[in-house]
């Protein structure tokens, strides 16, 4: 290792970095500042006010709960930044309470209000005209009632199970039947299948009331003979992290399924938001029933379960939205009569969605491999596909043809893993080999493999991907995609398919790094070679891109090539560890987050070497998690023509200075402004109009 003058520093202290949870608190208020941009249409801009309700809810469910679960285990671990699980929870509530304040100014003062000029109402019940609220009442007598089970709180009746994030309204009531006050606790919890947002027959614009208040309008119909002093929304979160001995669970299909079901409503509280209108002495109940502490209790001044509020996305307004696009067929798989097969022997493929057709390059693909009689295997792994899959759709129809069809799904895909088990079970039932999972790892890696047989041998195509087989976000995520016929991939993607579907432990590897096996060592040995190559005449460049960054080895790797005069160029979405600028340590390093209409999901590495340049992609952060934990995948492009594709991928976002945060070693994060509005650059933007101008051309785009 090159020794360089400042290597007394303890790269591995406490105040070289920033803690987790708060880190990615701050990606939620980039977030947030979306939703305060006038330059996104207004239906964005409440989209972005959902996301955000949306992140909050799986940072209780998952971080919060953890930190919970160490401080009732009484262990104590703490946290890159040298916090216990204690002072980050007090940090937490700090950190969130101003962003849930702007977030309900920005919804009610703003966004709201500017609806309503558009012509899309949210009506409070007591505001509408005497025959709406009749014919309301028939609503709720006929549609609601029906479906609404009163709970009452009392002596023989314990305090009722609520599923988790399921809207709620508790009751005050008054038995006026009685010679004294006789206070009763009744709730009412919201099924799903209740529509939120009910419809008022009204002309010009779209009127809705919300359904909550209808149940507290005729609430003397479900309570009759009581008298209604207060009725309030409130709201509970759940610890949602599904924990499994795998060595113990027979079936680890029925185990995650009744892991699902104590998400939804047997795993401890860990967040109450109530309506800011709840008396104080019915918080202190609920917080007392749920087991909760003052301090997870949020008061909020604003509708409840906010991701309801992504229907009106639905709305027909076009003004409203973003403005459509078409993304670019590939010109190498373009024509009804072009063989895939063929096009992608010729050349590697390179395809970067949303811009790049997901449906004209990866489903063509898998497609073919469907109907093409001299493809013999399909391999695959899923992890996030969606509903109507019709990649799902296609492997069930190739094994009912008689293909051999091995499907890996990732059972424990976090929030996803009830739909995995239910389209698990229908490709079983079609014939499709499926594999559920590798001994105590989740299964993050993106890759198809086609085999087919040519002039008697056997040749394996390969798809691979930063991001999963899922059609709808393919129009949502920014990801790179990739095909290859090359045949030392090939005999790597089968040893892979391999150790996933059986008993292997192959490590000798031609072109794949494999988590968790040697993608951590190959990291760090590529950032010590950055290290060992850097003079000052040719200093040495790291320039990656990924989701988040938290790694214990990682980022003093990176410390120590910013100390050795390596630049270091980070493109962090995410959460981010690493603390940069500060003096001798980290002053080569600048770490910057695009939040934009798409989500970054693409993972590009970049090394100088000297300048013999190597360019990898994967499926995986620098996360411990991802790193340790995961059948992760990265791997290299040969290609010049792709090479320099991801070089000015990389620079072109690089050089966004609308829509990027650079990271300040304080840990603020300053928001990039143009020097003029002429000289204002979207990297977004730029893919979107680049793609109108090369749609129909050859360039490879």
């Amino acid at each position: 290792m090159k020794n360089n003058k400042n290597s007394k520093h303890d790269l591995y202290s406490p105040e070289l970095f920033f803690n987790r949870e708060l880190s990615l608190i701050d990606f939620n208020k980039r977030v947030l500042n979306e939703a305060e941009d006038k330059s996104h249409p207004l239906l964005e801009r409440l989209k972005f006010c959902c996301i955000l309700s949306s992140n909050l809810d799986e940072f209780f469910m998952i971080r919060v709960a953890g930190l919970k679960g160490q401080i009732a285990s009484e262990v104590v671990e703490l946290s890159y930044d040298g916090k216990t699980p204690k002072e980050q929870l007090i940090e937490v509530r700090k950190q969130l309470i101003p962003i849930y304040k702007r977030h309900s100014d920005i919804l009610n003062n703003q966004i709201l209000p500017q609806l309503e000029k558009h012509g899309i109402f949210i009506h409070n019940f007591s505001d509408l005209q005497p025959i709406e609220k009749e014919e309301l009442e028939q609503y709720f007598l006929d549609s609601v009632l029906p479906i609404l089970t009163p709970l009452t709180l009392g002596p023989a009746n314990p305090f009722p199970r609520l599923i988790n994030r399921s809207l709620n309204v508790a009751f005050v009531l008054q038995d006026t039947t009685k010679p004294t006050e006789d206070e009763r606790i009744a709730f009412v919890q919201l099924p799903s299948v209740l529509q939120r947002f009910v419809s008022l027959d009204r002309k010009g614009g779209h009127h809705f009331v919300l359904v909550e208040q209808l149940i507290k309008e005729f609430a003397n119909i479900l309570f009759p003979g009581l008298q209604v002093k207060t009725a309030n929304t409130f709201r509970v979160t759940r610890d949602a992290d599904i924990e499994i001995a795998e060595d113990e669970a027979e079936d680890l299909l029925s185990e995650i399924a009744e892991q699902i079901k104590k998400r939804r409503w047997g795993r401890a509280a860990v967040r109450l938001e109530v309506s800011s209108k709840m008396p104080d002495f019915l918080v202190e109940l609920l917080t007392e029933f749920l087991d909760l502490d003052p301090i997870d209790v949020y008061v909020h001044d604003r509708p409840l379960n906010l991701g309801d509020f992504m229907e009106f996305m639905k709305v027909e307004i076009r003004d409203l939205k973003d403005k459509p696009f078409a993304p670019r067929n590939i010109h190498e798989f373009n024509g009804r009569d072009i063989n895939i097969f063929d096009a992608i022997k010729q050349q590697d493929v390179l395809v970067h969605h949303p811009y790049d057709s997901f449906t004209t390059s990866t489903l063509k693909f898998i497609s073919q491999a469907v109907n093409d009689p001299n493809v013999l295997a399909i391999k695959i792994t899923l992890y996030r596909t969606g509903q109507n899959s019709p990649i799902v759709n296609a492997l069930k129809k190739a094994a009912e043809d008689g293909k051999s069809v091995t499907a890996f799904v990732e059972l424990k895909a976090r929030f996803d893993e009830e739909k995995n088990i239910t389209w698990a079970k229908e490709l079983e039932h079609h014939g499709v080999h499926v594999v559920y999972g590798v001994l105590g790892l989740k299964t993050h890696c993106k890759i198809c493999s086609v085999v087919r047989k040519e002039n008697d041998q056997l040749r394996t195509y390969l798809h691979l991907s930063t991001g999963n087989y899922n059609q709808t976000t393919s129009r949502l995520y920014t990801d790179l995609g990739f095909f290859t016929a090359n045949p030392d991939f090939g005999k790597d993607a089968t040893h892979l398919f391999n150790i996933l579907t059986g008993y292997s432990h192959f490590n000798d590897w031609k072109e794949f790094i494999v988590a968790p096996t040697t993608m951590y060592k190959r990291t760090l040995e590529l950032i010590e070679r950055e290290i060992e190559l850097s003079t000052p005449e040719n200093p040495g460049l790291i320039f990656a891109k990924m989701n988040q960054l938290a790694h214990r080895e990682v980022i003093p790797a990176l410390y120590r090539a910013s100390q050795a005069g390596v630049k270091v160029k980070l493109l962090v979405r995410g959460l981010c560890c690493l603390r940069p600028g500060v003096e001798g340590i980290s002053d080569n390093i600048e770490v910057r987050s695009i939040i934009g209409r798409f989500l970054e999901h693409s993972r590009i590495f970049y090394f100088k070497n000297a300048g013999n340049e190597e360019y990898y992609l994967s499926s995986a952060d620098w996360m411990s998690r991802n790193l340790h934990k995961r059948m992760e995948l990265m791997f290299p492009i040969y290609d010049k023509r792709l090479r320099e594709r991801i070089w000015d991928i990389l620079n072109i976002y690089w050089s966004d200075n609308t829509k990027s945060w650079k990271l300040k070693s304080t840990g603020e994060y300053e928001k990039l402004k143009p020097k003029n509005i002429d000289a204002g650059f979207s990297s977004q933007d730029f893919f979107l109009d680049e793609l109108k101008l090369l749609r129909n051309s050859d360039i490879l785009v």
